[in-house]
């Protein structure tokens, strides 16, 4: 199949524009209905250009879902009228009463910008990501660290998977309490091994002259980006205060 038209902008333009869908929808009253509908119509078009499956998009942004329950466990004990943010929530304001209004509020804006991020995800390899924030003159400190994570987190994945086919291997299948213990040492082996990799590889980048600043690929434009900027702005503008 071939690539979706957003897959050739610059990943600079395709961060600015995932930055405006979200403090756009963050600063949307929760009342304006029809404006979240739009929103989430612009990231199926996205989502659709880049020919992205569905299904994979929709299954990453239920990651949001445990801070979504955190936030509806305390909803009920909210009283009448409580403000969020800068919006008055009460019942005289709005036709819904404001514990569920508060609820929608959080889940559709947490949701859309979980789903703007995982489209920018699926379209720009995280390399390209870092380079795009360093154009944008994102510290470069926190890019390092940015990248380091990533670099160790899959580190942390290999040594699980590691760790997860010894026991295999070993018939280990813990499923009583009894066993907290034996789990517990494999943890602290688990991340003494992964520590210890970790070690390794920053040693072996010492090694080859690495001194804490990631080279930078030159930025190239490409001849969708303005275009396609203006386009976004001009929708997500209409969206915004479009609809009443």
């Amino acid at each position: 199949m071939s690539p979706g038209p957003i897959l050739f902008l610059s990943p600079r333009t395709k961060i600015l524009i995932t930055l405006a869908v979200v403090v756009v929808c963050v600063s949307t009253p929760a009342n304006r209905f029809p404006a979240f509908l739009g929103y989430l119509a612009f990231l199926f078009g996205f989502a659709a250009l880049i020919r992205v499956e569905l299904r994979r998009v929709l299954r990453h942004t239920l990651a949001v879902l445990p801070f979504l329950l955190m936030i509806a466990v305390f909803v009920p004990f909210l009283p009448e009228g409580q403000p969020a943010g800068s919006l008055s929530l009460g019942s005289s304001v709005h036709p819904f009463p404001s514990k569920l209004l508060v609820l929608w509020n959080s889940a559709i804006k947490a949701w859309t910008g979980a789903f703007a991020l995982v489209i920018l995800g699926a379209s720009t390899p995280f390399p390209e990501l870092l380079h795009g924030l360093e154009h944008l003159r994102f510290p470069r400190l926190l890019l390092a660290l940015l990248a380091v994570t990533h670099r160790y987190g899959l580190v942390f994945a290999e040594e699980f998977s590691r760790t997860r086919r010894a026991l295999a291997a070993r018939a280990f299948r813990p499923r009583w309490l009894w066993q907290a213990g034996a789990i517990g040492r494999l943890i602290g082996s688990f991340f003494l091994r992964a520590y210890e990799r970790g070690e390794r590889v920053y040693l072996a980048m010492l090694g080859r002259g690495f001194t804490g600043v990631f080279p930078v690929a030159p930025h190239t434009s490409h001849a969708g980006d303005l275009p396609a900027l203006i386009l976004s702005a001009i929708i997500l503008a209409g969206l915004r205060w479009g609809a009443a």
